[in-house]
C-alpha cells in the first residue's frame, strides 16, 4: 500500500525527521538542536510589523508545511505572510512572503544552495538563511544575494524588520 505525502510527513514528524520534499526529491533533517532553536528565537523575537497602510499584516509561522505551486513541499523555520493563513491540518498552499532558515550543522547545503532558489522561482521575496557557525546572514531577494555580519538589521520587502 502506497502512502500519500501527507502521510509520510506525518510519519517522519513521529520518527523526528523534517521531511521535505523538493521538486520530486526528498529531503530529510534531524529535528533542530539547541543552537538552532535560539537562534530562531531570538529572530522571531526581533520581527516588527510594517508601519501602517503597507498592507501586510505580518503574520509569522514557526515550522509549517507549505506546497507550492511547482509541488514541492517545504518546512522553513519561519514563514511571513502579509494575511492571516487559515488554521488546517494539511500543508498550507498559500506563498508567503518571506522565509527565514537558520543552518543546522550538516544541512548546510539543503539551506544555501537548494532552498533559496526554489522559493524565489515559487513567489517569496525575502529568502533570509542565517549561518550560526560562520557568523553570516544571507538575503537572497529576486534582485539578487546581500551577506551581511551578523547581527544585521533587514527590512524585507513586505516592510517588516527582523534582525539575524
Amino acid at each position: 500500500m502506497a502512502l500519500s505525502w501527507q502521510q509520510l510527513l506525518e510519519a517522519a514528524d513521529q520518527v523526528g525527521i523534517k521531511l521535505e520534499i523538493v521538486q520530486g526529491t526528498p529531503m530529510w533533517e534531524a529535528f533542530p538542536a539547541t543552537r538552532h532553536q535560539r537562534v530562531l528565537a531570538h529572530i522571531r523575537e526581533s520581527v516588527v510589523q510594517p508601519s501602517s497602510g503597507s498592507g501586510c499584516g505580518c503574520f509569522l509561522e514557526e515550522d509549517i508545511y507549505i506546497q507550492f505551486p511547482d509541488g514541492s513541499i517545504k518546512r522553513p523555520d519561519i514563514s511571513i505572510f502579509c494575511q492571516e493563513p487559515p488554521i488546517q491540518d494539511e500543508a498550507l498552499e498559500i506563498v508567503s512572503e518571506a522565509v527565514v532558515e537558520v543552518i543546522s550543522k550538516g544541512y548546510e547545503k539543503k539551506d544555501l544552495e537548494i532552498g533559496p532558489p526554489l522559493y524565489l522561482s515559487q513567489g517569496v521575496k525575502d529568502v533570509v538563511v542565517v549561518n550560526p557557525y560562520d557568523g553570516k546572514v544571507h538575503n537572497h531577494t529576486p534582485a539578487g544575494l546581500q551577506t551581511f555580519d551578523s547581527p544585521r538589521e533587514i527590512t524585507l520587502q513586505c516592510g517588516s524588520q527582523l534582525t539575524a
